[in-house]
């Protein structure tokens, strides 16, 4: 299992929440998301390397704006 992080702007409700995390389940490999909407990060659990540009895909398709790649160490 492979712990991604990413940042999303744009989001400020649980609707919000739930629709990035709708479109993330959708990517091959991701068995589970967490969303964090006051900081944007979002924490991405999956069975093997995800491509950014699939990630930022399922974000824009949600509606948000993806940020980029967060260090998860710390």
């Amino acid at each position: 299992m492979i712990e991604h992080g990413y940042t999303v702007s744009g989001m400020s409700c649980g609707h919000c929440a739930q629709s990035v995390t709708e479109e993330l389940t959708g990517l091959p490999g991701v068995t589970e998301v967490d969303v964090d909407v006051s900081s944007g990060r979002v924490i991405v659990r999956a069975e093997a390397a995800l491509a950014e540009a699939d990630v930022r895909g399922a974000v824009e398709e949600a509606g948000y704006t993806y940020q980029g790649v967060v260090s998860l160490v710390g």
